[in-house]
C-alpha cells in the first residue's frame, strides 16, 4: 500500500503540476487543470503498482471543498456585477433558468435511467450553473455514492468536451447570424466589476499572509456553519453546512477588506484541484465501464436541453452573441474556461463579466442544486 505520507504528497503536488503546465502550454490550459487532476487521481487508484489508502482519500475530499467554496466567493464583487453588466446578468439568469428547467424535466421523464436520479439532477443543476465545485459540494451534501460522483464526472468530461470544442471553433461564426453583435455599454467601458483573475501572476512571497488570512476566514466560516447547523438541526447535516459556507462566502465578499485579500481565489482554486485528485483516487474504472452509458445519456439530455433553452431565452431578450457565449461558458465550466473562450471569440472585454458570472454561479448553483434535489427526492 502507498504510504499515507506519500499519498498526501501526491494529492498536494499534482495540482501544482497541473497549474504550472496550464501556464506553460496552451493544450493543458484548454483541457483545464481540473481534468488533469481528476485523471491523475484515477491513474493512481487504478495503478497495478500502488494501493490507495481509501480513508485518506475520503478525508481529503471532505476537507478541501468546504474550505475552497468561501475562498473563491470572497473575491468577487456581486453588487458591482449586477449594476454594471446588465446583458451578462440577463444571459446568466437565462442559463440558470434553462438548467433548472432541463434538470427538472429530465428527472421527470428519465428517472429510471440512473440510480439516485434526484441527486444526479441536483448535481447537474449545480455543475451547469457554476462548475465542478458545485457538483462536488452538492454531491457531498446529498451523500451521493462515490461511484455516482465518478460516473457523473466521466459523463461531464465527455459531454463538456464536445460542447467546449463547439465553443472554441464554430460557435460564434454560426450564432452571429442569429444573435446581435456585441456593443459594450458606457458603464462597461468605464468600469468593470472586480474579478478574481488578471494577467499578472500572483506573487506568493508578498501574498502568503493574505492567503493565510483568507484561509483562516474560510475555516471560521466552516466552523460557524457547522455550529449553526448543529444548533438548528441537532446534527451536523452536510447540506446545512454547505449552504452556510456559501452564504458566508457571499457575505464576506461584501466587505472590501475580505474581497481584496490577495490570493484567496487562487488558494480556493488550488483546494478544488486537491479535491479532484482525491476524488479521482476514489474512482473505480470497472464501475465506469459497466454502467457509464446510462449516466452519459442522462447528462446529454440535461445539458442539451439547458443549452437549447438558454439560446432561445437569450434570443428573446436580445442578448448579444459574445455575452451569450461567455456566460454559457461561465455557467457550464466555471471561471477557468472564460479566458480561452474570450480569446476564441476575439473579445477580451467580456472576460471580467464572464469570470464574475462564474463566481456567482458557484453560489447560485449550490442553493438551486440542493433545492431541486430535495424537491425531486422520493
Amino acid at each position: 500500500m502507498l504510504s499515507i505520507a506519500l499519498q498526501i504528497l501526491y494529492f498536494v503536488a499534482i495540482p501544482l503540476v497541473a497549474i504550472e503546465l496550464a501556464k506553460r502550454y496552451r493544450l493543458f490550459e484548454v483541457l483545464n487543470p481540473v481534468v488533469f487532476c481528476y485523471l491523475a487521481g484515477i491513474a493512481l487508484v487504478n495503478s497495478p503498482v500502488f494501493e490507495v489508502h481509501a480513508e485518506t482519500a475520503k478525508i481529503a475530499t471532505e476537507a478541501s471543498i468546504p474550505l475552497a467554496i468561501p475562498l473563491v466567493l470572497f473575491s468577487s464583487d456581486f453588487r458591482a456585477w449586477l449594476s454594471q453588466s446588465r446583458p451578462a446578468v440577463i444571459s446568466f439568469v437565462c442559463t440558470v433558468v434553462a438548467v433548472l428547467a432541463s434538470s427538472f424535466l429530465t428527472a421527470q421523464f428519465f428517472s429510471d435511467l440512473v440510480a439516485e436520479s434526484w441527486k444526479v439532477s441536483g448535481m447537474l443543476m449545480g455543475v451547469y450553473s457554476g462548475g465542478t465545485p458545485n457538483l462536488m459540494s452538492i454531491g457531498m451534501a446529498l451523500d451521493a455514492k462515490p461511484e455516482t460522483f465518478a460516473l457523473l464526472n466521466a459523463a461531464d468530461l465527455v459531454v463538456g468536451g464536445v460542447y467546449l470544442l463547439f465553443l472554441l471553433t464554430v460557435a460564434k461564426p454560426i450564432l452571429k447570424h442569429v444573435f446581435p453583435a456585441y456593443k459594450p455599454t458606457d458603464e462597461q467601458q468605464q468600469a468593470e466589476p472586480i474579478a478574481p483573475e488578471d494577467d499578472a501572476p500572483l506573487d506568493l512571497k508578498a501574498a502568503w499572509p493574505q492567503m493565510l488570512a483568507g484561509l483562516g476566514l474560510s475555516v471560521l466560516a466552516l466552523a460557524i456553519s457547522a455550529g449553526a447547523t448543529l444548533l438548528v438541526a441537532g446534527e451536523l447535516a452536510v447540506a446545512g453546512i454547505f449552504l452556510g459556507i456559501t452564504t458566508a462566502g457571499i457575505l464576506g465578499s461584501m466587505w472590501p477588506k475580505v474581497r481584496n485579500l490577495e490570493g484567496s481565489y487562487e488558494l480556493g482554486n488550488y483546494l478544488i484541484l486537491v479535491f479532484c485528485v482525491a476524488m479521482g483516487a476514489r474512482t473505480d474504472i470497472g464501475a465506469l465501464m459497466s454502467s457509464g452509458s446510462s449516466m452519459l445519456v442522462y447528462t446529454v439530455v440535461v445539458i442539451s436541453g439547458a443549452i437549447a433553452l438558454h439560446f432561445v431565452l437569450a434570443r428573446l431578450f436580445r442578448v448579444d452573441v459574445d455575452t451569450l457565449l461567455i456566460t454559457s461558458t461561465a455557467a457550464v465550466y466555471g471561471p477557468a474556461f472564460v479566458g480561452p473562450i474570450a480569446e476564441a471569440i476575439d473579445n477580451r472585454q467580456v472576460i471580467l463579466s464572464g469570470l464574475t458570472a462564474g463566481i456567482v454561479g458557484y453560489a447560485v448553483g449550490n442553493y438551486l442544486g440542493l433545492a431541486l434535489a430535495y424537491m425531486l427526492a422520493p
